[in-house]
């Protein structure tokens, strides 16, 4: 193993141990699951923080401040990804904070269903921006040569609402590809008290 990557994952366990015991999960507790509701329909995602704690940690404090409603899905492309939580209808920006530490090695998989981090070529770039996959692209899994994209939860409830977003029409808009001609606007994201059943 590489000196940086192994400084990477020292980093990332000082993380984990920084964000305290209430946001790592206990053994035995049901998974956290949020629903999304959008402008299309409404799905529900249930999230691993065994595999993924400092990914969920990120994605549930962003939940939890509200940071995205009233965002848009930005990127769909059909049979690949619905992409969203960063940009307002009107294709302005909303600041994240920093990136953090990329948990691709975790062993979940770009499966069908699945739900990841976005990030730049940069690896550990990821931030307030997340997808859905509309197909199996393990093309997105690690390799030995290179970082991945790190797979946080999957979608339990309302596939088929996702499966709706990916076959809107898209086109371009504020100099970004694959924009829906109609806004698909995230209105808010909560954590369920209830989970959905599988």
């Amino acid at each position: 193993m590489s000196y940086t990557r192994s400084l990477v994952l020292a980093l990332g366990l000082v993380a984990l141990t920084a964000i305290g015991p209430a946001l790592r999960p206990a053994l035995g507790a049901e998974p956290t699951q949020v629903k999304v509701e959008t402008s299309a329909g409404d799905f529900v995602l249930q999230l691993d923080e065994v595999r993924a704690p400092l990914t969920v940690a990120n994605f549930l404090k962003y939940v939890n401040d509200g940071f995205y409603d009233g965002t848009i899905f930005h990127r769909v492309v059909n049979g690949f990804v619905i992409q969203g939580g960063g940009y307002t209808p009107d294709m302005t920006l909303k600041p994240p904070r920093p990136g953090l530490v990329n948990e691709s090695g975790n062993g979940l998989t770009n499966k069908r269903g699945s739900v990841a981090m976005a990030r730049t070529a940069e690896p550990h770039s990821g931030d307030s921006q997340f997808y859905v996959n509309l197909a199996d692209n393990l093309a997105l899994d690690p390799k030995p040569t290179r970082w991945g994209y790190a797979v946080f939860g999957e979608v339990v409830q309302g596939l088929e609402i996702v499966d709706e977003i990916g076959h809107r029409v898209t086109g371009n808009k504020a100099g970004m590809q694959d924009v829906p001609l109609e806004p698909v606007i995230i209105r808010k994201v909560t954590v369920l008290k209830t989970p959905v059943a599988r």
